[in-house]
């Protein structure tokens, strides 16, 4: 099957080894370095102290990979951690990355995860912080969150996933920020961005400024990620339908490649006793003291068998990537739903 017809399902950004192995955990995860830290150090003590944090952090990035590649085809998805290269944005840390040996080691290191992901077939994603709004009209904001983008599309680029439209699905998502400036804000960000930020960057609906309906008119400009949860939130209880009209305006908007999804569910201990079968009932929640705030929060796992099974159903058009606080342990829950794994 062509890699843009597999569905798959995978975590986002870190790893939890099954057994708990604390050793394992720690070589597989990223590290990250503040800039208070780099500030206090200087000459060839600084970029010591990055190349340690990038040694371990692209080294664990190519663990993480060897994971999914060595999983079934339907769990090679993987997001990366935008902490993967820590400081790349900020004055201290550009120079750094200047320097032959910090450049040689990042590069070579990313060539070697993007082959590593293009030959196994693993789709890659990212997501960047929250404050990357494209549609902000503070200058600071805007050009702190193009600087973030494009740090992000250096990251792809160097793992070969860039130039053209999100190769072998690649893509790095943001929300829609603000309503001050509205859809026509964010276009005016996003053409600002180089051409390969503009064709890896999507947008996904949120919880409170931008409801899907909200993101629609961006669908000739920019893929539209569905997060099912935000969704369910957003509208009091709507649970999508894959027949749904605005899901073809989705996958409409991707231009042939399967789109991405997101889904979560709310809290374990928010839901106790809840029935896992049932989808939870927005209203009825509602009348029984819930407020948004309280649903709004993602599980540790993908403990609810009725949602996972709504996962299933939208398999056929889209891949999720799994928002849940247990990563991929949340996966497994998933696939022994969907599979009996």
């Amino acid at each position: 099957m062509p890699f843009d017809q597999i569905p798959r399902y995978g975590w986002c950004c870190q790893y939890l080894p099954p057994d708990g192995d604390a050793h394992a955990a720690h070589r597989l995860n990223p590290g990250t370095v503040t800039i208070a830290t780099l500030s206090k150090l200087s000459g060839a003590a600084r970029t010591a102290k990055l190349l340690d944090v990038l040694r371990r952090n692209l080294g664990a990035l190519l663990g993480q990979l060897d994971i999914v590649a060595a999983a079934p085809p339907w769990r090679r998805l993987l997001r990366i951690n935008s902490g993967l290269l820590p400081a790349y944005t900020h004055p201290i840390g550009q120079p750094l990355y200047g320097e032959p040996e910090v450049r040689a080691l990042v590069e070579a290191s990313l060539a070697r995860a993007g082959a590593k992901a293009e030959s196994a077939g693993i789709r890659i994603g990212l997501h960047p912080d929250q404050f990357c709004v494209l549609s902000s009209a503070n200058p600071a904001t805007l050009a702190n969150s193009l600087d973030e983008l494009e740090y992000h599309a250096d990251i792809l680029r160097m793992m070969g996933l860039a130039g053209g439209w999100h190769p072998h699905g690649a893509h790095f998502n943001i929300h829609g920020g603000g309503r001050a400036e509205g859809v026509d804000g964010f276009r005016r960000g996003f053409a600002r961005l180089s051409e390969d930020a503009r064709n890896l960057v999507t947008v996904e609906n949120d919880e409170v400024s931008y409801g899907l309906d909200d993101l629609l008119p961006l669908a000739d400009t920019v893929p539209l990620v569905l997060d099912v949860h935000h969704h369910w939130i957003k509208t009091q209880g709507q649970y999508i339908a894959p027949d749904d009209p605005r899901i073809a305006v989705v996958r409409d908007s991707w231009r042939g490649l399967r789109p991405i999804a997101h889904v979560s569910v709310s809290r374990e201990d928010v839901l106790v006793d809840h029935d896992r079968d049932a989808l939870p009932d927005f209203p009825a929640l509602a009348a029984a003291g819930f407020k948004p705030r309280d649903l709004r929060a993602h599980s540790d796992r993908m403990w609810h068998r009725g949602i996972n099974r709504f996962v299933g159903i939208h398999l056929e058009w889209a891949d999720f990537e799994v928002e849940a606080k247990h990563k991929n342990l949340a996966v497994d829950d998933l696939e022994r739903e969907l599979r009996g794994a």
